[in-house]
């Protein structure tokens, strides 16, 4: 969802007013980062898409509950909301796919490598991305929608919080446990890390 759409506060406005013109050209804006988010949380391009429609038909429904602040992070939330009730219904936890987990400015370790620049680190980073994606995949659905919400969509504690319905503290100890738990699993593939992420041989 990056960049920023012009009149939205203009198109918000209309669409509250019933101008469905105005919503879809919101939709056609933010659709594709709506979905990124579902697809990461669920894992499934149907279920993804399915997701992302309900969440819209929910936001068009409930566009006058919105007053205001970050339309992007309110429509995150619903879209989030909607992603827990499939979860809740699957009963299971679905595999998840994240690119990296940048955490250079937390207090519970480094992020992972950024994107290579020669096609040999670039076969590199896509192996160490696939690691990632089943290391995901064994979190718990509350870690991993926390982790994606934070290190992907790059949402604040407090934004996460109001999302999930959880805590701050809660919302911190589920990042950190989800972080330390995708670096755990991914010393199973440590030769494709940077010295800096592995640890000791001699760490059990």
């Amino acid at each position: 969802m990056a960049g920023t759409l012009e009149n939205e506060a203009s198109l918000i406005q209309a669409a509250q007013r019933g101008n469905l013109d105005a919503f879809n050209r919101l939709v056609l804006f933010y659709q594709d980062g709506v979905y990124s988010l579902t697809y990461r949380i669920l894992a499934e391009p149907a279920a993804a898409s399915d997701a992302t429609q309900e969440a819209f038909i929910h936001a068009y429904r409930r566009l006058d509950s919105y007053r205001g602040g970050s339309f992007r992070a309110w429509l995150l939330r619903i879209a989030t909301n909607t992603c827990y009730d499939e979860l809740r219904r699957r009963k299971r936890r679905p595999a998840d796919f994240i690119d990296d987990l940048p955490g250079a400015e937390s207090d519970d370790g480094a992020p992972l490598p950024a994107e290579s620049d020669t096609p040999e680190e670039a076969v590199q980073q896509a192996e160490l991305n696939r690691a990632i994606e089943r290391c995901i995949a064994a979190l718990q659905s509350d870690q991993r929608a926390v982790i994606v919400l934070s290190d992907v969509e790059g949402l604040s504690y407090q934004e996460i919080a109001e999302m999930t319905g959880a805590n701050l503290g809660t919302v911190k100890s589920r990042l950190s446990r989800a972080r330390a738990g995708v670096r755990q699993c991914l010393q199973g593939v440590k030769e494709l890390l940077p010295a800096v992420y592995r640890l000791n041989d001699d760490v059990e």
